[in-house]
């Protein structure tokens, strides 16, 4: 349905006679100072009926009543693109406005539905508003006039508005309908293309690539990478004066749904946030991100992820599915802010190796660089649950460089030696984690059955006579609880089940993924967050005399890579 409004409000009208009115209906005319509103609307349902439901055919018959039946005043409220399920309509709430302010003596529509297809609404604002400010109301084709309470037809109201209401349930069941079938066999439902994205002149279907702004897009989702916030990079793209999503479409010609910004550079946090969460840019095409709850409540509310159904290869990719998920992974990963705005690019990713607490950040504007420090949330927040684990995050750094350092050369000079003994090594761990999970995924699937057992049992001795009302009511219900958690873990099991199968595609792309870097020269933002999931912090050891501190890297894709054995056996 259409947004676009036509208001418009026609100031009285006085039109010349062929034949002199009588002296008595002059005065009658002349009685009141208050308006006759004319209200008109049109949705996009109505439309389709053809020229009778026109907002010229109901001006017409409109006025044509009024002068036929000496009414005062008359001004035209209209609404042209609206539903009548909707009464926030701006031409129906101008006209109440009126009302309320004592200024309207009668109301005049074509019909009922003009006024609304809410029976219950459209009941309380005849009956109540209206008689409230003593306003009269006609419904010309229904042949309703407050004036005439006793009129069979007035009587007969109820049910017309019924029926109205009933046509609009009728109408939105059959559009949704139409939808769930095209939605199911891949068709957009979106009228709104993407920022990022435009429509294809050829084919008003296809989406093709805008490149001016696809380049923004990736350059939104490598500020994420390089480990920026959403406000952080919102920003940095208003200092950087680039045209926010709707500037940027009308700027083009491009039709936009937002309102034309004050600011055209101004670019919000949830705009960033909808732009790095938004699976269309990895090509595929999703529907039934959204549903309603009825006709009468327009809230749009989120739908969850597999209720959704999603097309792979729909479109051109503007980003590749790896950089996607790890972008999702690193918004999950959110971080306290320091007071003085600096931030590191290994914050969220250090870990505690004892208590696995997450370590923080922590650094002033009186510290030097070489005074920032991690250190473990839990020995921070004087919980007494773990020791001092502690790191100067310029130590840090220098010791991630150089694991990373090894793994990258190690993996482009012995890449079929590094592929065979991890291959080995993620075996070993899946087959045990393996064994596990399928015992307890068999052991959870036997419960299942064995309450589905003791549930008939339980209904038969209830119908028997042998179990009370209640007591049937209590065992059903922790029967019903227990099943549903076991089949939430039976899911969880399952999926970690799929993981563990999926390690040696992993291995692979891991490796393409370190190729990339093999002209790296320095640690960035960007190679941290793309290769490391964590670093886990060992408490420091001073048995020596010195002090010493280990740390573990859990690569991406693959986890700990014990790279001190491979290259001693490779070398040996």
């Amino acid at each position: 349905m259409t947004n676009e409004t036509n208001l418009a409000i026609i100031e009285p009208t006085n039109p010349v006679q062929t034949v002199a009115l009588e002296k008595e209906e002059t005065e009658i005319l002349r009685a009141t100072d208050k308006i006759t509103a004319l209200y008109c609307r049109l949705s996009q349902e109505d439309s389709l009926e053809g020229e009778s439901n026109s907002i010229s055919n109901q001006k017409r018959l409109l006025m044509a009543y009024c002068k036929d039946q000496h009414l005062p005043n008359p001004v035209f409220f209209v609404d042209d693109g609206y539903s009548g399920t909707d009464y926030d309509r701006p031409g129906f709430q101008a006209m109440l406005d009126e009302i309320e302010a004592g200024r309207v003596a009668v109301c005049c529509t074509k019909d009922l539905s003009r006024l609304g297809r809410n029976s219950t609404l459209t009941g309380m604002f005849i009956n109540i508003t209206f008689a409230k400010h003593n306003v009269r109301y006609i419904a010309i084709n229904d042949n309703y006039d407050t004036l005439n309470p006793n009129s069979v037809d007035n009587d007969f109201a109820g049910i017309r508005m019924w029926f109205n209401e009933f046509y609009a349930r009728d109408t939105s069941r059959k559009i949704r309908a139409v939808n769930k079938a095209k939605g199911e066999r891949g068709e957009r439902l979106t009228t709104n293309v993407p920022y990022g994205y435009r429509k294809n002149p050829e084919d008003n279907k296809d989406w093709i690539v805008d490149d001016e702004a696809a380049h923004i897009v990736r350059y939104i989702f490598k500020l994420c990478m390089e480990g920026r916030g959403p406000m952080q990079i919102a920003k940095q793209l208003k200092e950087e004066k680039v045209l926010n999503p709707t500037a940027y479409k009308r700027a083009n010609g491009i039709k936009s749904p937002s309102p034309e910004p004050a600011d055209p550079y101004n670019w919000s946090t949830n705009t960033v946030v909808h732009i790095l969460e938004r699976q269309e840019y990895t090509g595929c095409t999703v529907n039934f991100k959204t549903y309603t709850n009825s006709i009468w409540d327009k809230k749009q509310r989120e739908t969850p992820e597999e209720n959704r159904a999603v097309f792979y290869n729909t479109h051109p990719a503007i980003i590749d599915l790896e950089t996607f998920d790890k972008v999702q992974e690193i918004r999950q990963q959110r971080h306290r802010r320091t007071k003085t705005g600096k931030s590191n690019m290994f914050s969220g990713l250090v870990f505690c190796a004892d208590c696995k607490a997450k370590m923080r950040y922590c650094t002033t504007s009186y510290y030097e660089e070489r005074q920032d420090h991690f250190v473990c949330g839990n020995y921070r927040s004087n919980t007494g649950t773990c020791s001092a684990h502690f790191i100067r995050a310029v130590v840090l750094e220098q010791l991630v460089w150089e694991h990373l350092q090894k793994v990258i050369w190690f993996v482009l000079h012995y890449e079929a030696y590094f592929r065979a003994n991890m291959e080995q090594l993620h075996q070993m761990q899946a087959e045990e984690k393996l064994r596990t999970m399928r015992k307890e995924l068999a052991k959870g699937e036997k419960r299942i059955q064995e309450l589905d057992r003791l549930f008939i049992h339980l209904y038969e001795d209830h119908v028997a006579g042998k179990v009370s009302d209640e007591r049937f009511a209590m065992m059903s219900r922790n029967y019903e609880d227990e099943q549903q958690a076991l089949k939430a873990d039976m899911e969880k099991l399952r999926q970690e089940i799929e993981a563990q199968e999926q390690k040696n595609q992993d291995l692979e792309l891991f490796i393409q993924k370190v190729k990339k870097y093999a002209d790296l020269e320095e640690l960035t933002p960007y190679a941290v967050h793309d290769l490391i999931k964590a670093i886990y912090i060992g408490a420091p050891d001073k048995s020596s005399g010195k002090r010493r501190q280990s740390i573990h890297i859990q690569y991406d894709l693959v986890g700990f890579i014990p790279l001190d054995k491979l290259i001693k056996q490779e070398m040996a």
